[in-house]
C-alpha cells in the first residue's frame, strides 16, 4: 500500500516517539503483561495513523465530458440548493461528502478542466459533519472551468479533528479527475457547488470513492468523444 507524502514525515517521527516510549516500559516496568499491553496499544495506534495516510492509484475509465467524480471517499451528508457567494457567485447546488478518519484522505480534482481560482480562508473548527461547518470553518476554495464551459466550486473544509489543509491546486494549472488537488489531516469534509442545472447521480447517505464514484452530469454530458 502507498503511503501518501504528507505522511511520511509524521510516521517516521510518531515512530520514534513510540519506540523511545516502549524501551524504558520494557525495561522498568515488569511484570510482563503491563509492556505487553503498552507495545499492543502502541502498534494499534501506529496502524491506524499509517491506515488514514494511505493513498491508493486510481483512474477513472468513465465518460469525462461533462462529468464530476467524487473528489474523496466518504459519505453524502447534504444535497441542497444554495448560493455560492465567493467564486460562482451564483445559486447552485452544493453536493457534500464527510470523510471519517478511517476514509482515505487525498483529495481528487471532481472534474477535468482549468483552475481559475484559489483561496484559503482561516476560520473555526467545528464538526466537519455539520452544515455551518462550510462557511464557518477552516477552509479552502477552488474554483475550476470545467471542459464543457461551465464553471464549479470546490471547497475543502476542516474538522473538529483536521487542523491542517494542504491545496495543490494552483490559479492557470489544468485540473484532471486522475490528480490529486489537495489533502485533508484527520476527518473533514469536501462540498462542491454544481450549476442548478446539473444532474446529481447520489442521495443522501450514498458512500463515495475520490476519484472514483460519478457524482453528477452537466451540460453536454458524453457529447464529446
Amino acid at each position: 500500500m502507498k503511503i501518501h507524502h504528507e505522511g511520511t514525515n509524521i510516521l517516521i517521527l510518531l515512530f520514534i516517539v513510540l519506540a523511545a516510549l516502549n524501551v524504558p516500559v520494557w525495561l522498568f516496568m515488569p511484570p510482563i503483561v503491563i509492556p505487553a499491553v503498552f507495545s499492543a496499544v502502541s502498534l494499534l495506534f501506529y496502524i491506524f495513523v499509517f491506515n488514514f495516510f494511505r493513498c491508493p492509484k486510481r483512474n477513472y475509465k468513465g465518460p469525462r465530458y461533462g462529468r464530476a467524480v467524487s473528489s474523496v471517499d466518504g459519505k453524502v451528508v447534504a444535497i441542497e440548493r444554495v448560493y455560492e457567494p465567493e467564486y460562482l457567485k451564483s445559486e447552485a447546488i452544493q453536493f457534500s461528502v464527510f470523510m471519517s478518519p478511517l476514509n482515505v484522505h487525498a483529495n481528487w480534482f471532481p472534474v477535468d478542466g482549468t483552475v481559475e481560482y484559489v483561496r484559503h480562508h482561516n476560520g473555526r473548527f467545528f464538526s466537519a459533519y455539520l452544515p455551518k461547518s462550510s462557511t464557518e470553518n477552516e477552509r479552502s476554495t477552488i474554483g475550476i472551468l470545467c471542459d464543457n464551459g461551465q464553471r464549479i466550486t470546490v471547497r475543502q473544509v476542516a474538522g473538529a479533528m483536521a487542523r491542517r489543509i494542504v491545496t495543490y491546486a494552483k490559479e492557470g494549472e489544468e485540473a484532471s479527475i486522475d490528480e490529486h488537488l489537495g489533502f485533508i489531516k484527520f476527518g473533514s469534509r469536501v462540498d462542491i457547488y454544481f450549476p442548478v442545472d446539473a444532474e446529481i447521480l447520489l442521495k443522501l447517505g450514498d458512500l463515495t470513492s475520490g476519484g472514483v464514484t460519478p457524482i453528477a452530469n452537466m451540460k453536454g454530458f458524453g457529447e464529446r468523444k
